[in-house]
């Protein structure tokens, strides 16, 4: 969740599903958008194993928190640089124009899969832009993992 400056934390839920245009442009819903012109997000292009990649986007608190995650990691440790390549070379800085969209980069759009359509997947503290099928892929593997994940909340 992104803390506003209006002391409101802005909760990235529920899922929507927009059109994207000709430009690789998708809305973000009013609820999700930062509430300070010119905020940056950070678009990752974010692995997955069995449904591909989709794009996380990241609120400048949770790219902090990512970095700094990656910071406290053993030198030592080889997946620290891997880290920083990927998530350094597959991510760009996204700003909302003023009709509340972000533009998807063309490679990025294309490796994600995503064309004409977008679903947008709240994460509570960011979000994912899902291609349609990709995210019915994901939807059918999640239900299978659904119960075990609720144990973790008992």
């Amino acid at each position: 969740m992104e803390v506003n400056d209006n002391i409101e934390p802005t909760y990235y839920n529920s899922r929507y599903r927009h059109g994207v245009d000709e430009k690789r442009r998708v809305q973000i819903p009013a609820k999700w958008r930062p509430s300070k012109p010119g905020t940056e997000l950070t678009l990752v292009l974010w692995p997955k194993a069995k449904e591909g990649a989709c794009l996380r986007v990241l609120p400048p608190s949770q790219m902090a928190k990512l970095m700094k995650d990656i910071d406290v990691m053993s030198n030592s440790d080889p997946n620290k640089v891997v880290l920083k390549r990927l998530i350094g070379g597959e991510s760009v800085q996204a700003t909302l124009d003023k009709s509340g969209r972000i533009c998807l980069p063309e490679d990025m759009a294309m490796a994600a899969g995503i064309s004409d359509t977008a679903v947008l997947v709240g994460l509570l503290d960011n979000f994912e832009i899902w291609a349609p099928e990709r995210h019915e892929q994901l939807k059918a593997s999640d239900a299978v993992m659904a119960p075990e994940a609720f144990r973790l909340m008992e």
